[in-house]
């Protein structure tokens, strides 16, 4: 209100500052109405802003659009409920505005009647039909103002509901009274058997004289997929539908009301899509004659008239679009509440917003109840329904589901839009209800502004990478030339909103361009480097003749070495979309150079490897038999794996119970039992014992905010729990099912990151994270620990601590040069450095050790998971160091037999390969998978003759 008035008085600064008597003859209004406009204090009217803008020569339908998004704003802030409750004066006003007509609005309801005919028609021929329409298409107006309606007036018994989170509970609720029996009882007979409802209908009508059966409405049926997450109680509740509709004594006809956005999946259920083959009736948009009925119809059966502009203005806005319906209606209550007599005029619609303006303000108040991560990426979807014009002008664009993210909070945001009519969903297809939207909703015409050159690249991205994966990721389709340098700014843009394939796309083709300028200078410098040699070959005597051959070779090394090398940064590149290819040319590097870096690039690629969460992952274990790995992450979800089969393992079980981000586990060292603890500050026992059917054991606060780190004592008897509060607390687990909390070790200044114990439960460390300290607890008397060290570790953070389980060395992990240290604390109170070991070029969030102790591993945030060899005496070794991950390595963890090491991966995906490493690797033909063509060959290893590494 405040920024509205300014901008006034800026108007009538550019204006040439007229006085407020000559605005007030210009205006018809008085000095003092104006003047109070422009003092900020509140909101003028819009005819005052009218009067006000016109007298200044502004532009007065922009004014207005100003006018209507500032009132829109000032009413949020005063009461932001305010749109969700109708004013009371609405109550007699014959259009339902965003609703759907009720059964109370029936006799407001016009314009359906050939599909509220068809519908009747078809249900007097059959027992099954189902209502198929867009979001916002009226389906639900449909059937309980004008179906049920009809049917009641024929004295037909009509029963009317929706699925709901709990159909089958949903259905007995509705039919219990009806069936002299009570819900709970009705409910366990249809769980018991579908085939129940067809008896119990088959009761109804034998307890009612006079009525032959039952009309069982079934509305929004599209719940039974998005609200019930059981698929048993989903199938059941299709299945007692179809029971009751085609038994050769039915008692009922049964009508369902479906999103078609949820066709594929109704046919998904073979029964049900042999059903409505024959069941299907399409609602499509209204045509002209139809919406006039809709809009005029309701104001005659009150006695009053809607002028012909405002029929002609609304026609053409809402013809030909299905979706809009919602908001035709709520634009005609709008301007029912602003009527002067018994006509409804365009001068009232406009008063009241219109439809584009009603529009708006549904916009702005879907926008601010998201929270900020919600917020990002409906920006990038409402961007992505765009496209830009070759002048200054937008349209609205039809996009497919496939170029949207596939995570949960997108699909969350796209019907949260869908339900509030500003997107319609048609099948696979997502589209602007109304492109007034891209005029009249400021917010997006920002976006819109800041980004236009960004978003027409963006378009031109998409539709290049749809087609480079319609070409099965042809080469020949990637970006070249000037298109690819117009596209690179999106590669480091973070608000480019790019999707996976988009960013797989953009980034193979700037791999591309990268290695075409490789093979170019290395092509340049051997012409260069062979014609030298001829010159010597010509100018000196057969000694340098020798010296040439010599050098020959050396160049020939050189290149074997250089294509090698680029052969195997290629292989980790395309490990996880094409893992049989990159396996054939990293196997061919090697064979071609066995340098440390083509069989570390090699090993990489024998990785197998499979998504865990499709959100971040924080952390993981194994159990002691080596058979259970748990992942947990931002999902809130902890997962088990079956990982008897290690390279294809196999989800049992998701568990869920905590209520934010799940950032540690551990597993118990003798029984089945899994710890789990995260941002929630809870932390939950599972009994594991049968991993596809896991149940809670007990829920503990920790009564710190956040739970980081979880550790069981070599005995089992104890827990450890650290996080946020800096304190490392204690728990009593010799009985799992009701732990009891003992002592809190305070000392760090800092979140405690991570906890271990030694192999024989006498120590405890602990790493505090920013303060950069290690403390190490003598635990053998748990109830009364005793502080042996306290020192610093690391020089800019603390994140992991680890001890070998067979010498009792510690090792740690965090920032700077050496973020990698071992440490010898057995028998001192003053650790003393052993090593401190370099590679990372970036943060170690996790080291571990093998089995037994010989292997120390590290996950960095550089993307890279390290190993090194670690004698009994000396300094440790680099082992291997695997590479192609897509974001940092959150840790590695050795199976109990140590025949396996399993890396986890932040961005959810988790890796397998066999820990020994030359075993992996003469094997490493049995994992590759077809050889290489000779255009695969000359691609990757030109130059190089041509041979099959396997």
């Amino acid at each position: 209100m405040v920024q509205f008035a300014a901008e006034l008085r800026e108007l009538r600064r550019a204006a040439g500052g007229p006085s407020y008597r000559d605005l007030a003859a210009r205006a018809h209004y008085s000095v003092a109405t104006l003047s109070s406009a422009a003092a900020g204090q509140r909101l003028p009217s819009l005819e005052v802003t009218r009067g006000y803008v016109g007298a200044c020569g502004g532009d007065v339908e922009r004014w207005e659009a100003f006018w209507h998004t500032t009132a829109a704003a000032v009413a949020l802030a005063e009461d932001p409920a305010d749109d969700a409750a109708p004013p009371p004066d609405q109550d007699d006003s014959p259009y339902p505005g965003l609703a759907s007509f009720g059964s109370r609005h029936s006799r407001f309801f016009f314009g359906r009647e050939r599909v509220v005919e068809q519908l009747r028609r078809r249900l007097t021929d059959q027992r099954f039909i189902a209502l198929f329409g867009a979001s916002g298409a009226g389906k639900s107006s449909v059937l309980d103002a004008g179906l049920s309606p009809y049917l009641r007036a024929e004295d037909r018994a009509v029963i009317t509901l929706t699925p709901g989170v709990r159909p089958l509970e949903e259905l007995a609720v509705r039919l219990a009274g009806h069936g002299a029996t009570t819900p709970g009882r009705l409910l366990e007979e249809l769980r018991a058997d579908p085939g129940n409802l067809h008896l119990l209908l088959r009761q109804i009508v034998a307890e009612e004289p006079g009525r032959d059966e039952v009309i069982l409405i079934v509305d929004q049926f599209e719940e039974l997929f998005t609200l019930c997450s059981r698929r048993e109680e989903r199938d059941h509740f299709i299945e007692a539908l179809l029971l009751a509709a085609r038994a050769e004594n039915s008692a009922c006809r049964i009508v369902l009301g479906v999103r078609a956005d949820f066709y594929a999946r109704c046919i998904a259920h073979a029964a049900l899509a042999r059903t409505l083959d024959a069941a299907m009736v399409t609602l499509g948009p209204m045509d002209s004659e139809e919406l006039h009925r809709a809009i005029c119809r309701p104001a005659e059966a009150v006695g009053c008239r809607v002028e012909g502009r405002l029929l002609a203005y609304l026609i053409a806005q809402a013809q030909d679009s299905a979706g809009t319906l919602p908001l035709l209606s709520h634009a005609l209550r709008e301007t029912w509440r602003h009527r002067r007599g018994t006509l409804l005029t365009m001068d009232a619609c406009r008063s009241a917003g219109s439809i584009e303006h009603a529009l708006t303000r549904t916009a702005e108040r879907f926008y601010q109840a998201l929270s900020p991560r919600q917020r990002e990426a409906a920006r990038h979807l409402f961007l992505r329904l765009v496209t830009v014009g070759e002048g200054i002008e937008y349209s609205k664009c039809r996009i497919d589901r496939s170029e949207l993210p596939p995570d949960p909070g997108t699909v969350a945001i796209v019907e949260r839009a869908t339900a509030e009519r500003l997107i319609t969903v048609d099948g696979q297809h997502l589209d602007l209800t109304h492109e007034a939207l891209i005029r009249w909703w400021p917010r997006l015409g920002g976006w819109l502004a800041e980004g236009r050159e960004l978003l027409r690249t963006r378009r031109q991205l998409t539709e290049a990478a749809a087609t480079w994966a319609h070409l099965e990721q042809d080469p020949g389709a990637l970006l070249r030339g000037a298109r690819l340098e117009a596209a690179r700014p999106l590669a480091r843009a973070e608000e480019a909103g790019l999707t996976a394939r988009e960013r797989e796309f953009l980034e193979a083709s700037l791999a591309a361009k990268s290695a075409d300028r490789t093979a170019a200078n290395r092509r340049e410098r051997l012409r260069r480097l062979l014609i030298a040699a001829s010159a010597v070959l010509l100018a000196i005597s057969l000694a340098t003749s020798v010296l040439a051959m010599h050098a020959d070779r050396e160049a020939t090394a050189q290149r074997d070495e250089a294509v090698a090398h680029n052969a195997s940064t290629a292989a980790t590149a395309l490990a996880r979309r094409s893992p049989g290819l990159a396996t054939q040319i990293a196997l061919a590097a090697y064979r071609l150079q066995p340098s440390q870096y083509s069989r570390d690039a090699l090993l990489s690629t024998l990785m197998s490897t499979w998504t865990a969460h499709r959100a971040e992952m924080y952390a993981m274990d194994i159990s002691p038999d080596g058979g259970i790995l748990a992942t947990a992450g931002w999902d809130r979800t902890v997962r088990l794996w079956d990982l008897r089969t290690a390279r294809y393992p196999r989800r049992t079980a998701v568990l869920t119970g905590h209520r934010d981000a799940v950032y540690a586990v551990a597993m118990h060292p003798h029984r089945p039992v899994l710890a789990s603890a995260g941002a929630d500050g809870s932390l939950i026992l599972w009994d594991i014992t049968d991993p596809y059917w896991p149940h809670r054991l007990a829920t503990l606060r920790t009564h710190m905010k956040t739970v980081r780190a979880l550790a069981f004592s070599p005995s089992g008897q104890t827990l450890v729990s650290a996080g946020s509060d800096g304190n490392v607390v204690l728990w009593n687990t010799r009985s799992v099912s009701k732990p009891v909390r003992g002592v809190s070790l305070p000392g760090h200044q800092d979140e405690v990151r991570s906890v271990a114990f030694s192999a024989d439960g006498r120590l405890l460390a602990s790493a505090g994270g920013g303060d950069e300290r290690v403390i190490l607890w003598d635990t053998t008397s748990p109830a009364h620990p005793v502080e042996r060290a306290d020192w610093q570790a690391h020089s800019t953070t603390a994140l992991s601590v680890a001890f070998n389980p067979r010498t009792g060395v510690l090792a740690t992990s965090g920032g700077g040069d050496r973020p990698v240290k071992l440490w010898r604390v057995a028998g001192t109170h003053h650790p003393v450095l052993l090593a401190a070991l370099d590679g990372p070029t970036d943060v170690v969030g996790s080291v571990a050790f093998s089995p037994d102790g010989r292997l120390l591993t590290a996950g960095s945030d550089d993307r890279t998971a390290r190993i090194w060899r670690v004698p009994p005496h000396g300094w440790p070794r680099r082992e291997a160091v695997l590479t192609g991950f897509s974001t940092a390595v959150l840790g590695l963890r050795f199976t109990p037999d140590g025949k396996q090491v399993v890396t986890g991966v932040f961005d959810g995906t988790t890796h397998t390969l066999p820990a020994d490493f030359g075993q992996a690797l003469a094997h490493a033909c049995s994992y590759a998978g077809q050889p290489l063509t000779h255009e695969q060959w000359r691609r990757y290893l030109n130059k190089v003759s041509y041979r099959q590494p396997c």
